[in-house]
């Protein structure tokens, strides 16, 4: 479903929630497209000792790096924004982050590292030291499964219901749709979100993205218990 043609109900209940997620927005950052994590834990903290391994579950094996991109790879080249421009690094961030090709990238962690020259320098350290461990989520499998690559469609929020900003920070809300597109001619949703995009001036007329907070486009719910195959979801259109 198109950012611009998002129905005004759908609207309302992402602008509720940012609103609550604005509240308290902080440096802690929300990357990685599907696969949500929360940069502020890889930061260490002063909490009691988790159990051992043993104890809970076997660590999943770390992902290894995807291929590097060549002539035959989808993925949209890296914009260069004007650095002055809030609004055009925030959406070179998303269009770089959220642009994949399952062909050669193995995690949505590969996509982040391609924008590492959108963040500031401690953000783009924390991202650069991440190891994502197996498993990407269903959406990512199926577009494996497809050797997909994602476009997105970077849209402004019109009402957009930021803290504002100051000389040195601002923050822009954009909504991000996406759609899949499988090397076999299948086709499905790409990332489907809405991001607050925090920026920090790093320099004279240099805008950074120093923090993201997502929230995930809602999906439709699964079929009752007991529906026929007629009224099950589409399997073209995985969720993030």
């Amino acid at each position: 479903m198109s950012g611009r043609n998002r129905n005004k109900g759908e609207r309302d209940d992402v602008r509720r929630s940012l609103g609550l997620v604005i509240t308290t927005l902080t440096a802690t950052t929300l990357l990685t497209g599907c696969g949500l994590r929360d940069l502020g834990d890889d930061k260490g903290s002063a909490a009691s000792p988790l159990p051992s391994v043993s104890e809970t579950f076997p660590l999943k094996a770390p992902l290894p790096k995807g291929k590097p991109l060549d002539g035959e790879a989808k993925v949209q080249p890296v914009p260069s924004p004007d650095p002055a421009d809030a609004s055009a690094v925030a959406r070179a961030w998303l269009t770089t982050a959220y642009t994949y090709d399952t062909a050669y990238d193995s995690s949505p962690q590969d996509a982040n590292l391609r924008a590492l020259g959108y963040l500031t320098d401690g953000q783009a350290e924390v991202e650069r030291s991440y190891r994502p461990g197996a498993g990407s989520g269903a959406a990512w499998a199926t577009w494996a499964e497809h050797k997909a690559w994602t476009t997105v469609e970077i849209t402004a929020d019109e009402d957009d219901q930021g803290p504002g900003g100051n000389p040195t920070a601002s923050y822009r809300t954009f909504s991000v749709d996406g759609k899949a597109h499988g090397r076999d001619g299948w086709t499905g949703a790409g990332p489907q979100l809405t991001a607050v995009v925090q920026l920090a001036m790093t320099g004279p007329g240099a805008w950074k993205v120093a923090g993201v907070t997502v929230i995930p486009a809602a999906t439709p719910p699964g079929p009752a218990p007991g529906a026929s195959a007629a009224t099950s979801p589409s399997p073209s259109t995985p969720a993030p």
